[in-house]
């Protein structure tokens, strides 16, 4: 990654249900992106948060017998508690309740009203209050939903609305929105996503019903406070308030987002919604949006009446945050669905983590100890052996920065960790106790140096997944803490920066075995 701004963002997550699974995956993802970023030299800006209006929370909170703004509170909370939990990094929390927020929805709705993108009629038609979406009766007749009156998304049943409404001209950007995702093949992402999406563009877009009467529970809409803002346009814009609209130059030193992370449940909001939103405001659009996918419990689907959706508290209390943080990226490629097993998990650990990564630090070090008590000896003379590992180090430094471009975290994953196993394969060639035993000094040195400057350098590529434990094995490479805000790869990611003297601590185990 260049020297450069760099904008990722999560959802805003609603505040009428706990965190789950879903809500840790997406922000742990953002979280290695935001940190390997600012590793690369990058000026990032990390952005969370939680969307607080709508029908629904509105309802939430009377069901609890309480005021929408006392629900978010609560829930809020506990994302406030969760993300150090987790280790993220971000650089912003927006809560749509916020009075800057409201600001820059607000200006958001003057501008397209300028713009002559929004007009006034009546709504009469299907509305999901659970996924704050609207339904024509063509759109439900297509997805053979029309007979039991269900929403196509969530399955839940739909409400008949008629009343006011303002409607945004969402069908006058149908062809230019067509023709960009043809021109940017990487806008959407995965490409089973971004077919999803040209499908349905394809299938012709209708106005959108952007305000409400029937709830007060959200943003009024200016000039107009007998209407609400449509809880969609409200949340959408959460990623400009964040770097600072309606201040556009200061919003624009991190706007357009180089990635937005969400869920493919709302797909249609983010890639298609979003980009004729700021199409019609004239505003640039977000460089990428992902649509990862969703998980399972031992091949089920979660849901509160099979008593398996995952909360963070209890995977926390039973496993280390790192090693859950390293599951989660490595078990599937990033966009399709995968199923959550605590035995596969237990397996990842125990393998690539304990078996693999943390034999290579334990042996390395130990012989390090044993034999130059704990000093390292540059290499004298390097042969193809060892010119053959510092050849693989470097490839996989590319390599990971490719893979992190494209979201590809389970590619970046496996890369490192072929080099670690490339590492382990590196000792029994050489035998460093036989070395040691034949009196071969000069060798025995540069065996121990390139262990120990090449698990350096994994540890350095590793950071973002695991952030504890790679400042704890760091910690024993270097001889002493290591700040890892720090740490800028350009500086610190090349081959022989431990210099002769330099001294490591004895080993110490950073991943042991589960179970």
């Amino acid at each position: 990654m260049a020297s450069s701004s760099y904008y990722v963002t999560t959802p805003i997550y609603y505040v009428n249900d706990q965190p789950h699974l879903g809500h840790m995956y997406t922000t742990i993802a953002a979280d290695v992106l935001a940190r390997y970023g600012r590793m690369a030299g990058r000026d990032v800006f990390f952005l969370t948060g939680v969307d607080e209006h709508g029908q629904k929370v509105q309802q939430a909170a009377k069901d609890r017998n309480i005021t929408p703004m006392a629900l978010a509170d609560q829930v809020v909370e506990r994302y406030a508690s969760l993300w150090p939990e987790l280790s993220i990094s971000h650089d912003d929390f927006i809560r749509t309740t916020s009075a800057r927020h409201k600001e820059s929805v607000q200006a958001m709705w003057r501008r397209l009203r300028a713009a002559g993108a929004i007009y006034k009629g009546v709504y009469e038609d299907w509305y999901c209050v659970p996924c704050e979406s609207y339904w024509t009766k063509i759109q439900l007749k297509d997805g053979n939903h029309w007979e039991d009156k269900q929403c196509p998304d969530c399955k839940r049943n739909l409400e008949r609305v008629q009343e006011e409404s303002y409607f945004f001209r969402l069908s006058a950007w149908q062809d230019t929105l067509l023709k960009y995702i043809h021109d940017n093949p990487d806008f959407i992402a995965p490409a089973s996503r971004r077919n999803e999406v040209l499908r349905f563009i394809e299938s012709g877009l209708h106005d959108l019903s952007i305000s409400r009467t029937t709830f007060s529970w959200g943003i009024p809409v200016p000039d107009d406070e007998g209407h609400i803002i449509y809880v969609w346009i409200d949340a959408l814009s959460n990623y400009l308030t964040a770097p600072g609209f309606p201040d556009e130059q200061r919003c624009m030193h991190y706007w357009p987002a180089d990635v937005h992370l969400i869920g493919k449940d709302i797909l249609r909001f983010h890639a298609v919604y979003w980009p004729c939103m700021l199409l019609a405001a004239g505003l640039p659009l977000p460089k990428r949006i992902f649509a990862h996918g969703w998980w399972t419990v031992n091949g089920k689907k979660m849901s509160k009446s099979l008593g398996n959706a995952l909360r963070p508290a209890d995977l926390l209390a039973k496993y280390d945050v790192d090693v859950l943080r390293y599951f989660l990226l490595r078990e599937i490629p990033f966009g399709q669905d995968g199923d959550f097993s605590e035995d596969a998990l237990v397996r990842r650990c125990n393998t690539e983590l304990s078996n693999d990564l943390g034999n290579l630090l334990n042996r390395s070090l130990s012989m390090l100890k044993k034999y130059r008590d704990g000093i390292l000896t540059p290499a004298s003379t390097e042969e193809a052996i060892d010119r053959a590992l510092i050849a693989d180090i470097e490839a996989m430094q590319r390599d990971v920065d490719a893979a992190l471009q494209q979201q590809a975290f389970h590619q970046a994953l496996e890369r490192i960790n072929a080099l670690v196993r490339h590492g382990n394969r590196y000792v029994q060639e050489n035998e460093p106790w036989l070395l040691a035993k034949n009196n071969k000094q000069q060798r025995l040195d540069t065996v121990l140096y390139h262990l120990v400057e090449g698990l350096r350098l994994i540890c350095i590529q590793l950071i973002p997944f695991m952030p504890t434990k790679m400042a704890a094995m760091l910690h024993q490479i270097m001889g002493k803490p290591v700040d890892l805000n720090a740490i800028r790869i350009a500086s610190i990611g090349g081959w022989g920066l431990l210099s002769k003297g330099h001294q490591c601590l004895a080993p110490s185990p950073v991943f042991p075995r589960i179970g």
